[in-house]
């Protein structure tokens, strides 16, 4: 399936997206088409394995709008290859903004979707809108607690500080106009990745795109320590779809859950780690097929004017 290149800009800058245009008419309704936002998770870009599921959602008759972060793949932006949670949930902002404005789309069924870190935005960007109309978080960063802890039980206090020097020399030599410090995103055991666990180098390499750089600010490590998904999601007025990896080694299922039952979500498990529900791996037709049925039951029902109250969900 073809796409469309778009620009849209992000407090100035000119950020990067990909267009993929509804296949059937299945879910148009008198205001146009619904669209879906996307964007990837950490340190990820939207040619690294969103393209499949943007395929489907278009398939099954929604709009698919993926985009890149400011500072990383397609788009501008400085300094590179920094998370910003602040920034990233700003650029969301800005994309369901620009999707809007495509042609024949409905604004009042607008969904946002995001994984692991991004799965993490989401519950934030659409309790902070009153136009989102659906949000699918798929194996979601729920608590940079959690993670920090299972990432402690796993590879070690040492690494642990490590990382977390290694982030406080990066703001101080920047604010002192140094330069960054970079660590790999993901790596093999031992090599100093920020993703290092048996298997995650060959699941997010065979992702990786052509304006994927497998590097990351250290900083990122800082970033992640204040996550926190609860608050966000007892405000969210939109339906939610939550996606939990059961034996997920990077966020914590435990942790999702509980965000999910704040949320009031509808829920699917699967019996798989993290990486397993991405393109290429086992669970993901299950998974996308998963996300493809929820847009469909909550897209038939009529559009809500943004502003205005929406039914309560399902208990």
């Amino acid at each position: 399936m073809t796409f469309t290149e778009v620009e849209f800009t992000s407090d100035g800058v000119q950020c990067s997206a990909w267009h993929f245009r509804a296949a059937s008419d299945a879910l148009t309704g008198p205001a146009g088409r619904p669209v879906v936002v996307m964007a990837h998770g950490f340190g990820g870009t939207k040619d690294s394995g969103l393209a499949p599921f943007a395929e489907r959602f278009a398939a099954a008759g929604a709009d698919a709008f993926a985009f890149d972060y400011r500072g990383f793949g397609a788009s501008e932006g400085a300094p590179r290859q920094t998370i910003s949670i602040r920034r990233q949930e700003q650029d969301y902002a800005a994309a369901i903004e620009a999707a809007k404005r495509l042609p024949d789309v409905d604004q009042g069924r607008i969904a946002i979707w995001g994984s692991s870190m991004s799965g993490s935005h989401v519950f934030h960007v659409g309790a902070d809108r009153d136009d989102v109309a659906a949000v699918i978080a798929m194996t979601p960063l729920t608590s940079g607690l959690a993670a920090g802890r299972a990432a402690v039980a796993q590879t070690g206090v040492l690494k642990a500080l490590s990382v977390t020097a290694a982030g406080l020399s990066s703001r101080v030599a920047q604010a002192k106009g140094g330069a960054q410090k970079f660590m790999p995103v993901v790596s093999r055991p031992g090599e100093g990745g920020a993703l290092a666990l048996e298997g995650a180098y060959e699941s997010y390499t065979a992702l990786a795109g052509p304006t994927w750089r497998n590097e990351i600010d250290t900083s990122v490590g800082l970033e992640m320590g204040s996550i926190r998904t609860i608050p966000a999601a007892k405000r969210l007025t939109a339906r939610l779809l939550v996606q939990i990896a059961d034996f997920d080694r990077y966020v914590p299922a435990h942790s999702v859950a509980k965000t999910a039952e704040a949320g009031r979500a509808e829920v699917h498990h699967y019996p798989c780690d993290h990486f397993d529900v991405w393109p290429g791996h086992a669970w993901f037709d299950k998974a996308s097929g998963d996300q493809v049925a929820f847009l469909r039951r909550a897209f038939s029902r009529p559009a809500v004017v943004a502003g205005t109250a929406r039914p309560p969900r399902p208990a």
